[in-house]
């Protein structure tokens, strides 16, 4: 769809219904097409494209339903998607070049077939030799070794097992994982009519950021949370990002995905950081979580807990594997997805059988912008109806439906895709910044954000 007046875009149509949206908005969504986007055997650039979409349309919806105003139309740039789906790869700090992989994450030769491994964190390295019986100083030649002599299923529990990241790649249609059963947004409405937290800004002009005064506690990691909560602290969210002191996170994917934020630091498991915590969660608006399904529960976020002491907000959670099922509560990654349920062997890297990668990290990106559509579109439904809202996103939920819920849409043409309109520079704690703008339309335009990323955990504790 090139213009207002083309019929809506299927990926999109189905995106924006996935998310409870009114179906006559549709029209005020189009693309501007590129070439070479996305490049890729499954359709990787109508997936980022709708997903992108419906987060503009949202954003729209909800600055109209503020302002009082009508719907306004959004034009959202493909070759800006494109650029943004890869964003962690046009990163630069101070020059530099951030290394995305570890060099024990990657596909490896089992016995009688092929694993994906994740290893970028340090302990998830630890714990992947150690479930090996491999030595914590042992390298790729060692680790390839080890896994060429073991089945891919019998590598993936055994080092699942130990605490670590593997999985066997699967056959299109022979994954563990029961895709057919998982939906792409899970939404419920939780006491219509009760109070919001806090009321937000009565005065709001048109040209206002739609999500001016709303306040997002986000605890998140790694892409597709960040990216959520990138989002909304592009549309002018009060976004304070919550680590853990005891938890490593990689600097520069904060450095990626921290932008407009605020980062601060608080061991949920000690007193006064927990009453810390507490008080701002009776004045938070959103509660984005990215841990696996009951991770948090020990803290009194559960999400029927968080609503019943917090009737208003919108409790929105991401996880790898889905919400119920065997492999819930494991661990994973977009690349341990992609290898599990079947889009690697899909998308083949050569005649050897060599398993391939979609041209960026799509399930998180994608995953990363329905997660804010769906937040966005919840806050316009509790201006409406008031009472709270409970979201549940996976990585695996937009597996599925790449995989069997996309159908490749034949291209308008337009210019070869071409990066560079998109990347900008900025000064920051961390160095100089060399990142990629927001591909979220605006009827006004595109956005850029507010502040760089600071230091991660840097912040006070407090909402501005």
């Amino acid at each position: 769809m090139t213009s207002s007046d083309a019929s809506p875009d299927p990926a999109t149509a189905d995106a924006w219904t996935a998310l409870g949206g009114d179906p006559a908005l549709l029209g005020k969504v189009a693309y501007r097409a590129v070439s070479g986007g996305l490049p890729a055997r499954l359709p990787v650039a109508e997936l980022a494209r709708a997903t992108v979409g419906v987060c503009s349309l949202a954003a729209a919806e909800l600055g109209a339903r503020r302002s009082g105003g009508a719907v306004l139309a959004v034009r959202v740039d493909e070759g800006a998607v494109a650029t943004a789906f890869v964003s962690e790869r046009h990163l630069r700090i101070d020059g530099r070049k951030p290394t995305n992989f570890a060099p024990l994450s990657g596909f490896w030769r089992a016995a009688d077939g092929w694993v994906r491994t994740h290893a970028n964190y340090p302990h998830h390295r630890a714990r992947l030799l150690t479930g090996l019986g491999l030595s914590g100083d042992s390298g790729p030649d060692e680790l390839a070794a080890a896994l060429a002599a073991r089945p891919a299923r019998v590598i993936q529990e055994t080092v699942y097992a130990g605490g670590g990241l593997a999985v066997a790649v699967a056959e299109p249609g022979e994954s563990e994982i029961p895709l057919a059963g998982l939906p792409l947004v899970e939404s419920r409405r939780r006491g219509e009519g009760a109070s919001r937290p806090r009321s937000l800004p009565a005065s709001f002009p048109e040209a206002a950021l739609p999500a001016r005064g709303v306040r997002v506690l986000d605890l998140t990691r790694v892409i597709a949370g960040p990216v959520a909560t990138r989002t909304l602290a592009l549309l002018g969210a009060d976004v304070l990002r919550i680590d853990s002191p005891g938890l490593p996170e990689d600097p520069d994917a904060h450095a990626d995905t921290g932008f407009g934020k605020r980062s601060a630091a608080l061991d949920l498991g000690a007193s006064e950081d927990r009453r810390t915590f507490e008080a701002l969660l009776a004045d938070a608006d959103v509660v984005v979580t990215g841990y696996r399904p009951g991770a948090l529960d020990r803290f009194g976020l559960d999400p029927d807990a968080l609503l019943e002491r917090h009737p208003g907000l919108i409790v929105a959670q991401l996880c790898a594997w889905g919400w119920s099922g065997p492999w819930a509560g494991r661990r994973g990654f977009d690349s341990l997805v992609q290898a599990a349920t079947g889009i690697a062997a899909v998308e083949e890297a050569d005649a050897d059988g060599h398993p391939g990668v979609l041209p960026a990290q799509a399930l998180d990106h994608g995953t990363g912008y329905l997660l804010a559509a769906g937040v966005l579109r919840a806050l316009t439904e509790r201006e409406e109806l008031g009472g709270g809202r409970h979201l549940r996103l996976s990585l695996a939920g937009t597996a599925s439906w790449l995989l069997h819920g996309i159908a490749s849409v034949p291209r308008d043409g337009g210019p070869a895709h071409d990066p560079a309109p998109w990347l900008a520079e900025t000064a920051s704690d961390q160095g100089v910044l060399r990142y990629v703008r927001s591909p979220v339309a605006t009827p006004d335009g595109p956005l850029d954000w507010a502040r760089p990323p600071g230091r991660l955990g840097a912040d006070a504790p407090r909402w501005l």
